[in-house]
């Protein structure tokens, strides 16, 4: 089982920003999805960014919430690591944010239940 770990969360006023960075223990082979979750207190947790991968590479086109588009940015950084920088926060985006694998690829759609492996989530708080 790869250990996901998420760093870079923290409080910030609203419309400041934030870089959010996944490592993992071992490289990710193959073709596979890493992926941004967040869940905030009473809500589900859901999908709000995917880059899809093979071994370091992406392969393909990113996939981002509705309520993210343009302000958020997927990224990979090699076959270990990933991150998500969040410009223009509000404080709709307080949630504890997750990291996670699938694999497979990403589809079409950042579905909870497509993912195997999560980090442990790293809390990101915006002041209005």
């Amino acid at each position: 089982q790869v250990q996901l770990v998420e760093s870079g969360g923290g409080s910030v006023q609203a419309g400041g920003s934030l870089r959010l960075s996944c490592a993992a223990s071992v490289s990710i082979y193959g073709n596979k999805c890493m992926a941004w979750f967040r869940q905030a207190p009473g809500k589900e947790r859901e999908g709000v960014a995917a880059i899809p991968t093979i071994t370091g590479s992406t392969f393909g086109s990113t996939l981002y919430a509705d309520s993210v588009k343009g302000r958020f940015t997927i990224s990979q950084g090699n076959a270990r690591t990933w991150s998500l920088q969040m410009n223009s926060l509000n404080p709709e985006d307080t949630a504890m944010y997750y990291c996670a694998v699938r694999a497979g690829g990403c589809g079409r759609t950042i579905g909870r239940s497509d993912y195997n492996n999560w980090g442990q989530g790293t809390q990101v708080t915006v002041a209005s």
